[in-house]
């Protein structure tokens, strides 16, 4: 969006996500100018990093780095967790954003607000690359043979996430997103035996702080039965597995939240609207249905074909 780019000319992404100020401003006007039903908070899955004592940095073209990868018992024994309140510059614009759409809307609803972290297996990877990677060569080898780090650090991160939603639930978060952004790249027997645990732990300990939570990952669908045993009250699909076969994965007892392919949002608007429809068909209806992107949206995407979106979704009556 041009506001956003304009506010990227003079402040960096960590310094918008940790003013207040700035990064509420950026949620309002997306979420006004998109006409959307809910906004998530202008954040950063990696925040939590700097207070367990990590530092990182985003490189241009290269994305999140951090310098000193975690990769011995030592390194994990030492990350902290009882610096939570370092992060509470995000509560702090949940709130502002919460203040600003705390009248009704014209259709009698109030505008939703999501918080939002990411997940134990998808942080710990950054931790243990380094940054991205496309093969997690280190985090797998940490994870498969040393058996007193691995579990110690999903056992951190799961504190420090559970705090810092906390923080967002009580600034006015309607509901938790957790981002397990790559554990699609690991197979169903060592999800279920490395992540699921720590995964269901933070979702059942996030919604006894009274909101649901949505869990979503990319290219999941081999586990998406097994997120489904997290309890998380919608699971998020991606583009690659059509709605109803992944809402029949993951059972009528959740709802579900997708899957538009981002990069539709680039095709003609003819094509682009049957893939619309074509989402809105699997869902047939049903309630627990939360229409979005099966993934982030991809710099330099038409604004003029996501409000199209919106609008055609509200026009097809998608629950």
């Amino acid at each position: 969006m041009p506001e956003y780019m304009a506010v990227r000319k003079h402040h960096s992404l960590l310094d918008i996500c940790r003013t207040p100020e700035i990064a509420s401003e950026v949620t309002i006007t997306a979420a006004e100018r998109l006409g959307v039903d809910a906004a998530i908070i202008f954040a950063d899955l990696l925040l939590p990093f700097t207070p367990m004592g990590l530092d990182f940095e985003f490189l241009a073209g290269e994305g999140p780095v951090v310098h000193v990868p975690v990769r011995t018992v030592e390194q994990v024994r030492a990350l902290r967790t009882d610096r939570i309140d370092e992060l509470s510059y995000v509560a702090q614009a949940i709130e502002k954003v919460a203040a600003h759409f705390s009248a009704p809307r014209a259709d009698g609803d109030q505008l939703g607000i999501i918080g939002f972290c990411g997940a134990p297996f998808t942080l710990a990877s950054y931790m243990i690359e380094g940054g991205s990677s496309r093969n997690y060569i280190e985090t797998k080898k940490l994870m498969y043979s040393d058996n007193v780090a691995w579990p110690m650090l999903m056992e951190k991160l799961v504190t420090v996430l559970v705090g810092f939603a906390q923080q967002q639930i009580e600034a006015g978060a309607d509901v938790i997103q957790i981002f397990d952004s790559w554990v699609g790249a690991l197979s169903v027997t060592d999800y279920r035996r490395y992540c699921l645990p720590a995964a269901t732990e933070l979702v059942r300990r996030i919604q006894s702080l009274g909101v649901p939570v949505i869990y979503f990952g990319v290219d999941t669908a081999s586990l998406l039965p097994s997120m489904a045993e997290t309890g998380a009250d919608v699971i998020g699909l991606d583009w690659r597995i059509p709605l109803d076969q992944g809402w029949k994965a993951v059972g009528n007892s959740h709802g579900v939240q997708g899957n538009l392919d981002p990069i539709t949002l680039f095709a003609p608007k003819d094509v682009l609207k049957d893939r619309v429809r074509e989402v809105l068909a699997a869902a047939a209806g049903r309630p627990g249905h939360i229409f979005n992107l099966g993934h982030g949206i991809v710099p330099g995407t038409p604004v003029e074909n996501v409000i199209k979106v919106v609008e055609w979704v509200k026009e097809y009556g998608a629950l």
